[in-house]
Formats: C-alpha cells, sequence, structure tokens
C-alpha cells in the first residue's frame, strides 16, 4: 500500500471537560507530542495489520520530522518518498480531547510542504496494490489517482470536506470514504436522506464501492447499487484521534485480502475503533489477531 499525502506531530491536550468561552482551565497534565497525520497513520495501521506501506510526503528539517517519521521507520514503512524541506516547518496540530475522548483538530501546514505532480514519480505506485491519498495537495491527489488507474491499482480517498477539489476526487476514485460532514451542505449535521444522497452522487462517479463514516453511529455504503448499514463497534474510546485514518487503512487491507464488501466495512469498523483505547492517533493500532478476534466476539 502507498499512501500520498499528511504527515503531523500533534499536540494531544486532555480536557477534563470542554471550556466554557473566555474561561482558563487547569490540565491534568502537560500537551504530549504524539506522531500522526492522515496518510501516515492510515499506512502504519495497514502496515501494523500485516501490508507493506510506503509513504509519500513532505516534512521539515525540524525535530518534528523525526518524532512524527520514527514510528513508521520502526514499523519498515519505506519513507525514502518522504521530502525534507529546508527551512520549514513540520505540519503540525493541537489535538483536544474531551472527556469522551472526542478530539477537535487545530492543524497548520508550511505552505512550503506542498505537493506537486511535476515531483511526483509513477514508480511509487505503480508497485503497489492500493494507493490511499487525501484532500490536502488536490492537484497531487489527482495525478496519483489517475496513475493509480493506469497501473490497475486500487485508489481509496480520505476526505472530511466538500469543497470543491475534494469532490472531484471523490468521483473519480475506486473507494471514496468520506466523514458525514462531507453530505452536508452547510455546518449543520447532514440528515439520512442527505447522507444517502451523497452516498449515490459517488457511487455515480467511478468508485466500486462509496462509504461514509459516521463516528459513533457507525458507517454506511453503497456497493452495486445496494445501501447498507455498520453499526458503531462499542469500545471505551479514551481518544479518537485517528480512528478514521485506522478505519481507511484497515478497509484496504481488508480489500486485498479480498474480503466481501461488507466484511471489509466491518473490519475496517472494528479497527477504527479499537484504535481508540488510548492516546494519540498511534497509540492503539490493531494487530490482524486484534481485529479478527473482537470482530467475531
Amino acid at each position: 500500500m502507498v499512501g500520498l499525502g499528511q504527515i503531523s506531530l500533534d499536540r494531544v491536550v486532555a480536557l477534563p471537560r470542554w471550556p466554557r468561552a473566555g474561561e482558563k482551565l487547569a490540565l491534568a497534565g502537560a500537551p504530549a507530542a504524539r506522531a500522526g497525520g492522515q496518510i501516515a497513520t492510515a499506512v502504519l495501521a495497514a502496515v501494523r495489520l500485516g501490508l507493506s506501506g510506503r509513504l509519500v510526503a513532505a516534512v521539515g528539517d525540524d525535530a518534528d520530522a523525526e518524532h512524527a517519521l520514527a514510528p513508521l521507520r520502526a514499523a519498515g514503512v519505506d519513507i525514502a518518498g518522504v521530502r525534507s524541506v529546508a527551512g520549514a516547518a513540520t505540519r503540525s496540530a493541537l489535538v483536544l480531547v474531551d472527556e469522551r475522548g472526542e478530539r477537535t483538530v487545530l492543524g497548520y501546514r508550511d505552505p512550503r510542504l506542498a505537493l506537486a505532480p511535476a515531483a511526483l514519480s509513477r514508480d511509487a505506485i505503480r508497485g503497489a496494490r492500493a494507493l490511499l491519498v487525501d484532500g490536502e495537495d488536490p492537484d497531487a491527489a489527482a495525478w496519483a489517482i489517475a496513475a493509480a488507474r493506469e497501473a490497475g491499482v486500487a485508489s481509496v480517498l480520505d476526505a472530511e470536506r466538500a469543497d470543491p477539489d475534494s469532490v472531484e476526487l471523490a468521483l473519480s476514485v475506486d473507494f471514496p470514504i468520506v466523514s458525514r460532514s462531507f453530505c452536508a451542505d452547510s455546518s449543520d449535521p447532514p440528515s439520512d436522506p442527505e447522507v444517502r444522497a451523497a452516498l449515490s452522487r459517488l457511487a455515480g462517479g467511478r468508485a466500486r464501492m462509496a462509504v461514509v463514516t459516521q463516528g459513533s453511529c457507525g458507517a454506511v455504503a453503497c456497493f452495486a447499487g445496494e445501501f447498507f448499514a455498520q453499526r458503531a463497534i462499542p469500545v471505551r474510546a479514551v481518544d479518537t484521534t485517528g480512528a478514521g485514518d485506522v478505519f481507511r487503512g484497515a478497509f484496504a487491507w481488508a480489500l486485498l485480502r479480498g474480503a466481501s464488501a461488507r466484511r471489509a466495512l466491518a473490519l475496517a469498523a472494528t479497527a477504527g475503533a479499537l484504535a481508540c483505547r488510548r492516546e494519540g492517533a498511534q497509540g492503539a493500532l490493531p494487530t490482524a489477531d486484534d481485529v479478527a478476534d473482537y470482530a467475531e466476539s
């Protein structure tokens, strides 16, 4: 599996409760630096489950880069395609986690870390069986999806917002996996009919299967003209950061194992839930045995 997109160093802050406007709130502990980023976490999750992985991304030439890359190196992920940009800061995020484990992410990326199609190599994609992209650099993601299609490589998209670039990517990819917020026309949570309409639209593109993740409400998918739901997997959530990323990495793993549409969705949901049991996006990545045992329990 090759992932093209985001790698980050997160500062995770555990809140005793969500603060009121203007309030000063004492924390039980100092912010903790944790490796993260959508694509980096998804690739690492897939490797933890049993795939080999490669990452195409960019980091700064700072100490944060080493911290963010360390878990990838330790897991044997191929990071030869990760570019170090002189003078740039590695992408960072402030992650606020409330008493229920729900996270709010405030991210910043130095513009110099942007991935340009001209700097990418088709060889990194041709040798893979699955490609995972996010929408952070739409031109690079579109180029990679096209290159994957030419090479017969399955493509998976991680998208949260329905901006024009992300919608175009979602309509071009084999497996668009979008969040519920992608389905809303406003800042209000989307209704079930809006979710189904978004799935129908995605399924009308090049999609072989379209998925909407819904956090504690599970996930819903459209495959071969059929809609079906996957319940949320019950766990005691400590931190939901990275749950969606792990879901996507596990979906690609299940896909390459030859799982059916429903089974792939169930395994992905299980892996995403198990990843919430510890702090940080990569703090509780499950193994294939963990997922199989929990899915069958």
